[in-house]
């Protein structure tokens, strides 16, 4: 019992590492910051513009922590800096977030897209985070691709979060039309989160189900002898 509350335990401190600096640079600093700087007058687009700026704190205090790059986040950030540039262009608030709804339905596509690859692009993230980026770790998750449930896995999961990202943009797009513009910056941030989070969760689940048929195959392979 002492045992699996330590394993909990270390599981809620692995999620709050992963999820809390998302959380409160991706949420709770630009809701604050954006009330702040449009109660002093800034433009409401101006203000969209200065809090897009704490991911991209985010991914320089990870550079500095971590003394490695995270793929994933600088990703991320060439994302943030084109959605900067379009918003300067834009000049309006509405537009602002239906340009953040079509980022996030490009990688939408972008995941479809990669099924016509030689592997999608499930196999790779799942390596990424799957894994200890150890040499040994990386060789045996390619290894696994030579089971066709594997394969089958890998593909569905590609469907399932290209599909997700379509959706998320659509009912963004939709939200820009009937919510006001502060409302909106709580929802163009928490939004992408719980969308994340939820495929994160399905796909983990997933991923267990598939190691526990694994194991009850090859357990059961040496009675078919």
């Amino acid at each position: 019992m002492e045992a699996t509350r330590e394993r909990n335990g270390g599981r809620t401190k692995a999620l709050l590492l992963n999820w809390g600096p998302a959380i409160l640079f991706g949420v709770v600093l630009p809701f604050v910051t954006y009330g702040l700087l449009t109660d002093r007058g800034v433009s409401e687009v101006h203000a969209l513009l200065l809090i897009s700026l704490w991911p991209a704190v985010e991914n320089v205090l990870y550079l500095a922590i971590k003394r490695r790059v995270d793929e994933f986040g600088v990703m991320m950030l060439v994302l943030l800096l084109l959605g900067a540039l379009s918003a300067v262009a834009y000049n309006t608030t509405r537009l602002v977030f239906i340009k953040d709804s079509a980022i996030t339905g490009l990688l939408g596509l972008a995941f479809l897209g990669s099924l016509a690859l030689r592997r999608p692009l499930m196999f790779y993230l799942g390596r990424k985070f799957g894994t200890d980026g150890t040499p040994q770790g990386l060789a045996g998750w390619n290894g696994l691709w030579q089971y066709p449930g594997f394969r089958r896995v890998q593909y569905q999961l590609t469907v399932v979060w290209g599909v997700g990202f379509l959706l998320e943009a659509v009912v963004r797009v939709a939200l820009t039309y009937l919510l006001p513009t502060a409302v909106m910056v709580l929802v163009n941030n928490v939004l992408p989160l719980v969308v994340v989070a939820a495929l994160v969760t399905w796909t983990v689940s997933v991923g267990k189900r598939g190691r526990a048929r694994m194991a009850a195959a090859q357990g059961a392979a040496p009675a078919d002898h």
